[in-house]
């Protein structure tokens, strides 16, 4: 049934029908009454398009969601996940966007046919032309993660630098002086995704203060690649005793290479990071990480965009997020199995 339908059997032109659905331009009451009748009496229900035209909204926010690589990994699908379940909440759909820049086609139609009500962005850059386009066309727009000048911005984010910093301190405690760090692929840093570098920012830093040294590696998002670069940090410093990773899905690499490489975690090598917690418990032992809450960022970036759709003039508000390390298995104090000297002397170093 369609308003083509609608429009014989109540003896008007499609356009009055539309008309009538939307408020867009007056209908007489009787003609009015008339449609409604032939409405009720088939059970019409307009879609999408017609209700969003009769009260201004789609009920449907923008989800634009650049995968890093191929796909999506494990954890940008929960924040999927979380962003999809907390719209529900609010009647609200989601229509996903795999834009990365501002000149995509599917950002443009998101904006240019008003598809949606507002947005949410992830995977964000320092220098982010996503960003500046939603503010400088007054879009109703949430960010999860930061630009490097978020004072104008909506946004909710996790304190990379902190949490990465975190786990390096938590390493030196258990006397580990050679750690190696795991960022995200190469080209996301050169992009200049905010996660890659604040977490290296603040390894960087934490492992200077700690007089720790280190070397540092991008890896490509897949287990394959974590295993390979797990060789490469054992090849160009066989006495490294631990590491820190963002990249959850090189996870499982990482634990197979130390396993091809005969060393026990956590008894020879301890692993730490900032991770997903459902990812965390997936490898053997568990990952002592600072977990990452997917489902809360979801939510509170959902509760903020809703926010600023029913109160466009609101100032901007944020939350920046340090959940703490969750002690698990994969860290413990320098053994007697490692080949590390834990009484040598301190330095600083670091690769590519």
């Amino acid at each position: 049934m369609n308003i083509g339908e609608i429009a014989k059997r109540a003896g008007v032109s499609r356009s009055t029908v539309s008309y009538a659905l939307s408020g867009k331009r007056p209908v007489s009451e009787d003609t009015r009454q008339k449609i409604q009748r032939v409405i009720d009496e088939l059970g019409y229900q307009p879609n999408a398009s017609a209700r969003a035209l009769a009260n201004g909204r789609t009920n449907t926010i923008g989800l634009v969601f650049p995968p890093a690589g191929n796909h999506y990994t494990g954890m940008q699908l929960d924040f999927i996940g979380s962003v999809v379940e907390a719209a529900a909440a609010y009647d609200y759909d989601v229509l996903l966007s795999p834009s990365g820049v501002d000149s995509d086609r599917s950002f443009q139609r998101l904006l240019g046919e008003r598809r949606v009500d507002g947005a949410i962005l992830m995977e964000i850059r320092l220098q982010d032309d996503r960003v500046d386009h939603l503010l400088a066309e007054n879009f109703p727009a949430v960010c999860i993660g930061r630009t490097a000048r978020p004072e104008g911005d909506w946004w909710v984010g996790l304190d990379h630098t902190a949490l990465a910093a975190a786990c390096v301190h938590h390493l030196a405690d258990l006397g580990h002086r050679r750690v190696a760090f795991v960022n995200r692929p190469e080209r996301l840093l050169r992009a200049g995704y905010e996660s890659a570098h604040r977490g290296l920012d603040g390894f960087t830093k934490a492992a200077a203060e700690r007089g720790l040294t280190v070397r540092t590696y991008n890896c490509a998002d897949d287990a394959p690649s974590g295993q390979a670069c797990l060789e490469r940090i054992l090849h160009d410093e066989p006495a490294t005793t631990a590491l820190v990773t963002l990249n959850e899905a090189a996870l499982g690499g990482l634990y197979r290479g130390l396993a091809h490489a005969g060393r026990h975690v956590p008894r020879d090598f301890s692993v730490s990071g900032v991770v997903a917690a459902r990812w965390a418990e997936t490898v053997t032992p568990q990952l002592t990480a600072a977990d990452v809450p997917a489902e809360q960022m979801g939510q509170l970036a959902v509760d903020l965009l809703v926010e600023r759709l029913d109160h466009p003039d609101a100032p901007p508000r944020h939350h920046l997020l340090a959940p703490p390390i969750s002690l698990r298995a994969s860290t413990g104090p320098v053994g007697s199995g490692s080949p590390a000297d834990p009484h040598g002397a301190p330095g600083s170093g670091s690769t590519a």
